[in-house]
């Protein structure tokens, strides 16, 4: 018999997210579990791809990002952090920002190290930190709000970690954390001398009254903040895989040898195709906002008017249900039935929680109209599943 395969891999499932996009594939249910959008990206990026499909690059851009997409990506996030970023100095292009957390987690974390992770929790978090041989130490988000307790956390902080990871906006919940609460984390971080490794896809995705702060741009934060976001969500290329870390210097230099034996770089091509969108003004970033508020009220009157119980994102594109009702011990199984039955692809909340949860499923809204709609029209028959 052959020797046994690694133990790390051994210690968590593949994606459940994923895995319910195969399952809705199979049922032709409308999937509202993975979390990306059926309507196109902006015009102007898909007419420059097609320009760059005849004129290239079509080899190798610079490792760690080709230097036109760094300066523009640069420029962009200036204006919005207000603060300068060296784009030769402070960013790593990413193969999304999938691999931007990876990658932030193998430069800051050492085998045996501890890494704090709010849950609920995008899944990827705690098979990066075991990836990384390090050991996850979560700490509750309570519902419904979705806050953290003070003490809880500073416990978290008393096991000494090496980091902890920030998403915000939240993915599943859709929290967007207060300011208060940042600077309360950093006073955390700044004793205890933690990294802080955000995620911040949805920064551009934040529902009024709520306001998107850089965990980075707080008081002290810059020189322990690993910043990593994409650009799959605000431009609607998930498929494109284009992601960044900015970070000051000392940490980008070690970020990008493990950028460079990872993946050795993003589609040059590709980031020579979404330059025009990282030039937009604010009305292109006030008009997505617009959009998705829509698409939110759109799809949450729309369970309102199903009776069918909630929660209220403050950011991101995602809601949680509450199944409590339907009397189902596995909400992995009703995920299957709700594909198989209803027509609606969803992912069990119990693949995003370190506690034991199973009332939940996470849908997400970031598609076109024509499609909410037919989704809230199947969840008419949800009334079925009930036990």
């Amino acid at each position: 018999m052959p020797q046994p395969l690694s133990q790390r891999t051994a210690s968590f499932t593949d994606s459940v997210i994923r895995r319910m996009t195969r399952v809705s594939l199979k049922y032709g249910a409308v999937n509202l579990s993975q979390g990306f959008p059926d309507f196109d990206p902006p015009q102007a990026i898909l007419d420059r791809l097609a320009e760059v499909a005849h004129t290239g690059p079509h080899q190798y851009a610079v490792t760690w990002g080709a230097q036109n997409f760094r300066e523009a990506l640069a420029k962009k996030q200036s204006r919005f952090m207000g603060r300068t970023i060296d784009p030769d100095k402070e960013i790593v292009a990413t193969c999304g920002s999938t691999e931007a957390m990876m990658c932030a987690m193998m430069t800051v974390t050492n085998p045996g190290d501890k890494v704090v992770v709010f849950s609920p929790f995008y899944e990827n978090y705690g098979a990066d930190t075991i990836l990384s041989g390090a050991e996850p130490i979560y700490v509750p988000l309570h519902p419904p709000a979705f806050t953290f307790d003070v003490d809880e956390l500073e416990a978290a902080f008393r096991q000494h970690p090496k980091a902890l990871v920030l998403c915000n906006p939240s993915n599943p919940c859709g929290r967007v954390f207060t300011r208060e609460e940042l600077l309360t984390i950093a006073e955390m971080a700044t004793k205890y001398d933690v990294y802080v490794i955000t995620d911040e896809v949805y920064e551009h995705i934040v529902y009024a009254p709520h306001k998107h702060t850089y965990f980075a741009t707080l008081p002290g934060m810059w020189n322990r903040t690993i910043s990593c976001s994409s650009l799959s969500k605000t431009y609607s290329i998930t498929g494109w895989r284009l992601g960044y870390i900015i970070a000051p210097e000392e940490i980008i230099e070690r970020a990008k040898k493990v950028h460079d034996f990872l993946t050795v770089g993003c589609a040059a091509p590709l980031q020579e195709a979404v330059i025009p969108a990282l030039e937009f003004g604010q009305d292109y970033y006030d008009a997505l906002l617009a959009k998705y508020t829509h698409k939110k009220e759109l799809f949450l009157k729309g369970l309102d008017d199903l009776h069918i119980a909630h929660n209220d994102p403050e950011g991101a594109y995602y809601v949680l249900l509450d199944i409590s009702e339907y009397g189902y011990e596995s909400d992995l199984q009703f995920c299957k039935n709700l594909a198989r039955e209803v027509g609606v692809g969803a992912v069990p909340g119990s693949s995003f929680f370190r506690e034991p949860v199973n009332h939940l499923i996470r849908l997400h809204f970031a598609k076109n109209d024509d499609t909410l709609n037919e989704a809230l029209n199947r969840l008419e028959r949800m009334a079925k599943l009930k036990k």
